[in-house]
């Protein structure tokens, strides 16, 4: 998880393009830099390589980032900007001199899994520097006592802070700003896919957020801005566009804008070849309810994926008025069901948060109700976590226990039914960006966003990676299909199905606080092997993006102990109950 993607040089798919150089910075990093000062005298090449590390924009550095598209994003834009200076990016973090880390503050696995980052740093005595949310929404946590801090708005000052931290200096770069420019340098994790961050902040005041303590309110880029970055990555050959926000609906609310002027400008530039793809972001139902029509129109376009996310969180409405989530559950299914009857083959993401404070068992089961009734191809679920300085965090939670059961009583249901089935045996269009987590099979997405495996290996993604193809259907799983390349072109164009001739669907797939779905998204990268000569090995190697599964696992063992501890005690109570009865009635007999 590296400093971001683009080509393959030393480090893994770190060393990629870069969009732009920097501007009013030397081509070749630090003016003093490159590799004039090295001494060719092949004895000083220990001296050789300490002077090199001490040159500004020389060093390697490792990029860790966790969290939504925006936060990757953000890693990317500040990975263009230390490789046009001069730094060397690299995937490993046992040889960089200096950790980016940006972080995630949604919820508590992410914040425990950057406090695992800064402890092995501090092991390793590597400088670090602490981006993204957390250190933006909660400066004074303890574990970032000792490390330089870069806020959200502040991500076009990384070189200097990167340059500064290694002189050793800890710096704080917390301030508000305006918003950082969309032509900065970027290196992309994956080269064919492109995030635009279309604003931060949000119109929102969720009791259980965090974010909106490091985002701040609504501050949306200008049109024009967007535009200009969408045709910057089309002339460098992406093939997907991937729009980010908090909160897509809100957008332009604070500019004199809106989504639909949004889409409009950006469907325009779009290729009309549909080599390049559109993806819509995170949308929360309040501000979306007044451009339905127009965000139906833009799905229906041929260049734009029919894939939309808006997290419904809960299916009562009483939950939902406990969250200030400024919508009912009517609402939402007033959304999704125009979405549905207006765009063909529509998949629409959710999340639910299960055992919110003060939920009840009859609110719990409308959630269940509200899944039942659309019965989602996948559901992002989550399990409440309090995060501190939110209203939430003072609210009356509910058992732990309560809240793990129902958890996992959804997690079967959405389990229990098979939804793709239905693909078997269709001849479909689908644009492959993608390797799958094995490692070898690509992966395409269809117009409606379903994801399908096709056969890997270097010929094939030399091939068809970063272009469309066509594909038959040869089997289905619960969470993906398998399918064939159609070779022959006359077979292809009498046997593909247009896109309304599917059955509608509406499927939900991992959202901004669990970034799990990246790594299918990207390709799931091989860990380096630890190297039995290095002590350090590969020393983040299991600090990984599913650390959320971690940290409910070992949740899920403290609460098993929890029960075996309650248990031994009632079982002790009831022997010493049963031992004091005894005394009192049969022993005076004896």
């Amino acid at each position: 998880l590296g400093g971001g993607g683009g080509g393959k040089g030393k480090g893994g798919n770190v060393v990629g393009k870069i969009t732009r150089e920097l501007p009013n910075q030397p081509k070749n990093g630090f003016v003093f830099g490159g590799h004039h000062h090295r001494n060719n005298t092949s004895n000083n090449e220990d001296n050789d390589k300490e002077n090199h590390h001490s040159v500004p924009g020389t060093q390697r550095i490792h990029v860790k980032t966790f969290g939504c598209a925006h936060n990757h994003s953000d890693s990317e834009f500040m990975s263009g900007q230390l490789q046009a200076y001069g730094y060397k990016l690299t995937d490993d973090p046992s040889e960089a001199n200096l950790w980016v880390v940006n972080t995630c503050t949604v919820k508590n696995p992410s914040q425990a899994a950057m406090n695992t980052v800064l402890a092995r740093a501090k092991t390793n005595e590597v400088p670090v520097v602490v981006c993204g949310c957390v250190p933006q929404g909660d400066q004074k946590a303890k574990e970032l006592a000792e490390v330089s801090l870069l806020g959200v708005s502040q991500i076009d000052r990384i070189v200097e802070a990167v340059e500064r931290t290694l002189r050793g200096e800890r710096v704080l770069m917390l301030e508000k700003k305006s918003l950082p420019k969309l032509d900065l340098p970027k290196v992309r994790r994956n080269e064919r896919v492109e995030i635009i961050p279309l604003s931060t902040g949000c119109l929102g005041q969720c009791t259980y957020c965090k974010t909106k303590h490091a985002r701040g309110e609504l501050g949306s880029y200008e049109i024009e801005a967007i535009i200009g970055r969408a045709k910057l990555a089309i002339e460098e050959g992406v093939t997907e566009i991937w729009l980010s926000s908090e909160d897509t609906g809100a957008y332009g609310l604070d500019i004199g804008s809106n989504v639909a002027e949004l889409f409009k400008a950006l469907v325009d530039v779009l290729p009309a070849d549909q080599s390049v793809m559109l993806r819509l972001g995170m949308t929360n139902p309040p501000y979306i309810l007044a451009h339905l029509p127009a965000i139906a129109e833009a799905m229906r376009h041929p260049s734009v994926f029919s894939w939309i996310h808006i997290p419904v969180q809960s299916g009562s409405s009483k939950v939902l008025d406990d969250m200030k989530r400024e919508y009912t559950r009517e609402e939402f299914e007033q959304v999704c069901d125009y979405l549905l009857e207006h765009v063909p083959d529509i998949t629409i993401a959710t999340d639910i948060i299960c055992g919110f404070p003060g939920e009840t068992e009859s609110e719990w089961r409308e959630t269940m109700s509200l899944i039942e009734k659309y019965k989602f191809p996948e559901v992002h679920i989550s399990q409440f976590y309090a995060r501190p300085n939110t209203p939430a965090f003072r609210m009356k939670r509910v058992n732990t226990l309560t809240v793990k059961n129902r958890s996992r009583e959804l997690t079967k249901l959405t389990e229990s039914y098979f939804p793709w089935t239905k693909l078997e045996g269709q001849k479909m269009k689908v644009w492959i960006t993608d390797i799958a987590a094995d490692g070898v099979s690509l992966v395409g997405h269809t117009k409606s966003y379903s994801q399908i495996l096709l056969p890997g290996g270097e010929e094939n993604v030399e091939k068809y990676m970063g272009t469309s193809a066509h594909v038959k259907v040869l089997s289905s799983s619960r969470w993906s299909c398998k399918a064939e390349i159609i070779e022959n072109e006359s077979e292809a164009a009498a046997g593909i199905q247009s896109s309304t001739s599917l059955h509608k669907k509406i499927a939900l797939v991992e959202s901004a606080g669990d970034t799990s779905n990246l790594n299918k998204k990207y390709g799931k990268k091989t860990r380096p092997k630890k190297n039995n000569n290095n002590n350090k090995g590969d020393i983040l190697a299991d600090v990984t993006e599913d650390y959320d599964d971690a940290y409910a696992l070992r949740v899920q063992r403290i609460d098993k102990v929890s029960r075996y501890a309650e248990i031994a005690f009632g079982t002790t109570l009831c022997v010493a109950s049963l031992g004091i009865l005894y005394s009192k009635l049969v022993a005076p007999r004896a």
